[in-house]
């Protein structure tokens, strides 16, 4: 073991908002957000399940990315809440580990996902008359299983290998929440070797599924507009459109914070995406998906009616 190792266990998150004024109306906006956030996510799901006309390939992923979201935004935000208001923020090695391990399998599971759903769209769109065959319920469900099961072999890679590792020094995290890249600071050991290695694997979890994203909606952009009926033809942007918009607020920020070296980034940049992508982005995914959506629309006043009338 080092000499200069910690006897010290666990670790102490600096928060979001270390030293700055009215720190207590900035939580409170992260936490309105946070009850927005289970409010669209959980209300999504109830529709999808509730309404038989939403029991369709596309709207069983969109609850399972709701689901997703609304895990992901309550791995972070509850805990430093509480830290903030009980004035603790120490955490233990065991819970950080638990935390760091749900927020990556998390993150993969979603890449995954979001892949999936441009699929599903790809399918839908220029092979119309094998939809059914090829996204088959059986289908649909190992697709979902297969993405929770790549997020969480990712995640027990990563975790096993980072809290594995002897820390030193004053373990004082600038972050929110036990982000991998800003706990291995605190490693004793040369670790540029495993940061390379994170750097090789961000790439393949993130820029393979954003090139499959891309091509898929590259031939479906074409053969949308070989479409002869102007109403299919906006029904079926304004789906893609939505989707691509939750994939660039999600893949943006994440590309920024696990494709490129830490060391070109600093404490507060990394923080400022991981709010993007862990807090803003499952919030308003709900929403972006609603908005212009005929069918969640038309869901949502369906069971209005029932609790009313």
């Amino acid at each position: 073991m080092a000499q200069n190792e910690t006897t010290v266990t666990g670790f102490v998150l600096l928060g979001l908002f270390p030293g700055v004024k009215h720190a207590d109306i900035l939580i409170g906006v992260v936490i309105l957000i946070y009850a927005f956030a289970l409010a669209g996510n959980s209300t999504l799901i109830l529709l999808i399940l509730v309404d038989s006309r939403l029991h369709t390939p596309m709207y069983f992923l969109l609850s399972q990315l709701s689901l997703i979201d609304l895990l992901f935004i309550s791995t972070t935000v509850p805990k430093m809440a509480i830290d903030f208001f009980s004035g603790k923020r120490n955490i233990s090695d065991t819970a950080c580990g638990m935390q760091m391990f749900f927020n990556l399998m998390l993150g993969g599971s979603e890449c995954i996902l979001l892949t999936l759903m441009a699929c599903d769209r790809y399918v839908a769109i220029c092979r119309p008359l094998r939809y059914s065959v090829i996204m088959s319920q059986s289908v649909c469900q190992k697709m979902v299983m297969g993405s929770w099961a790549v997020g969480a072999l990712h995640a027990i890679v990563q975790v096993a290998y980072t809290m594995h590792l002897p820390k030193c020094g004053r373990k004082e995290i600038e972050h929110f929440f036990c982000e991998v890249m800003a706990v291995l600071r605190f490693s004793c050991e040369d670790t540029s070797a495993y940061k390379l290695t994170i750097l090789v694997v961000g790439f393949v979890i993130l820029l393979i599924p954003l090139i499959t994203i891309f091509s898929s909606y590259t031939i479906i952009f074409f053969t949308v507009l070989r479409m002869n009926s102007p109403k299919g033809r906006n029904k079926a942007l304004a789906t893609c459109s939505s989707h691509l918009m939750v994939v660039g607020l999600f893949y943006g920020p994440a590309s920024f914070t696990y494709m490129t070296p830490g060391s070109s980034h600093s404490a507060l940049q990394d923080k400022a995406a991981s709010v993007f992508f862990s807090i803003v982005t499952p919030t308003l995914n709900p929403f972006i998906y609603s908005l212009r959506n005929k069918d969640v629309w038309a869901a949502s006043r369906k069971i209005l009616q029932r609790c009313l009338f």
